[in-house]
């Protein structure tokens, strides 16, 4: 959460967003929190494909799509039409950042890639996600999350052992932590920069690197000699004090009593103090140690442990499904949530916009209002009978 959540960080900064579905509309989701003006640019023809991904909401439109795209406006434009480079252009002056994730060379060929827009405005920032890069063997290739966690080892090392397949994780890690926060730290790190030096960048996220890069200390424990095999890591489950157990109830704790005071404090509160020294044990020892303390945390259900270990710095958390973290009172007392024309929204830690802004909004809703800054009427109107915008 923002020290100062009244203040919108980003006021006064207009962004021109080409993305869509997940990465793209994720991190210009995170600009628009921060008070950036979002103009989502959609194809008149159904517009970013996440507004009909079920469940649907009683507008008609996705869950999918109201999450990631509150607080901006859409304007509908036919890209390929001859006319609407003009249009892009006219409005380029007065854009601070152009969000887009094509693939390598489609904004080229549509006549709004970096070096053509930077040339009517260079102070322009233009930041480009995609699954490869922009440049490289690999850069047109087409791909999706799990392809992206695959080639960068996240994937491999995802799971309870190396004889066990690996797991899918539950959210797009590669997408959102390797594409859109990556983006969005490099767009308002260029802004910073343009304020010293009146530039403007072109920021390559390549969403494959940015999971790689997630991977930072496992390369060097293998770069030091250190390989850890599927679920055999410190911090994979390789050892008792950090892990997941089940409950009495068939739910689950999650158990992360790295440190020797936790750990001495959590085998006392189980009446197991006997293990005050094996608590990084690892192999037979440790899965012997790591079947005591399953058994007795199977005596009790989640919620009985999790009021024991509320009263005690242990390191210890119920698993909590999606939907119990939406009634957690950590959540809720931080207000991470919020509500819009009736639908609960998320937060994200850098919102500026806590009880205030505007649902996602509908396929063209704004084109009007946003083109009226750079065309009269009568000249909008020509452009709808033209096909140009929708």
């Amino acid at each position: 959460m923002l020290a100062h959540p009244a203040r919108a960080h980003l006021t006064g900064v207009t962004v021109l967003d080409f993305g869509r579905l997940l990465p793209g509309p994720f991190c210009s989701m995170l600009l628009a929190d921060m008070g950036a003006h979002v103009i989502k640019v959609e194809d008149p023809r159904g517009g970013d494909y996440a507004r009909y991904h079920p469940p649907l909401l009683e507008s008609g439109e996705g869950a999918f799509f109201g999450a990631l795209n509150r607080n901006k406006r859409s304007l509908t434009l036919d890209l390929k039409h001859p006319d609407a480079r003009g249009l892009i252009a006219r409005m380029i002056p007065d854009v601070d950042v152009v969000l887009e994730t094509f693939r390598p060379g489609v904004m080229e060929r549509l006549g709004c890639d970096h070096a053509t827009l930077s040339a009517i405005n260079p102070g322009l920032i233009t930041c480009a996600i995609t699954g490869f890069g922009q440049d490289g063997p690999m850069s047109g290739r087409a791909g999706h999350d799990i392809g992206y966690l695959a080639l960068s080892g996240l994937l491999e090392q995802t799971g309870l052992s190396p004889a066990s397949a690996p797991v899918i994780p539950g959210f797009q890690v590669a997408d959102l932590a390797g594409g859109a926060l990556y983006g969005a730290l490099g767009i308002t790190a260029a802004l910073y920069a343009r304020t010293q030096h009146g530039e403007g960048a072109f920021i390559d996220i390549s969403m494959s690197e940015g999971a790689l890069s997630l991977h930072a200390p496992e390369h060097a424990r293998q770069r030091a000699g250190s390989v850890e095999a599927r679920g055999e890591g410190l911090l994979t489950g390789g050892v008792p004090c950090y892990g997941v157990y089940e409950t009495a109830d068939k739910q689950w704790i999650a158990v992360g009593a790295l440190e020797p005071k936790f750990w001495l404090e959590f085998i006392a509160l189980l009446g197991l103090e006997h293990l005050g020294s094996d608590s990084l044990d690892t192999g037979e020892r440790g899965e012997a140690v790591r079947a005591q303390v399953a058994e007795v945390l199977k005596s009790r259900t989640r919620q009985q442990w999790t009021e024991v270990f509320g009263q005690h710095d242990v390191c210890c958390e119920p698993v909590c499904s999606p939907r119990e973290a939406l009634e957690h009172q950590l959540f809720k007392s931080r207000e991470m949530f919020f509500m819009l024309q009736g639908v609960t929204y998320t937060r994200t830690p850098l919102s500026a916009i806590t009880h205030q802004g505007t649902p996602a909004p509908g396929l063209g809703q704004h084109t009007d209002a946003v083109l009226s800054q750079w065309c009269d009427a009568d000249e909008i109107a020509q452009l709808r009978a033209a096909g140009v915008i929708g």
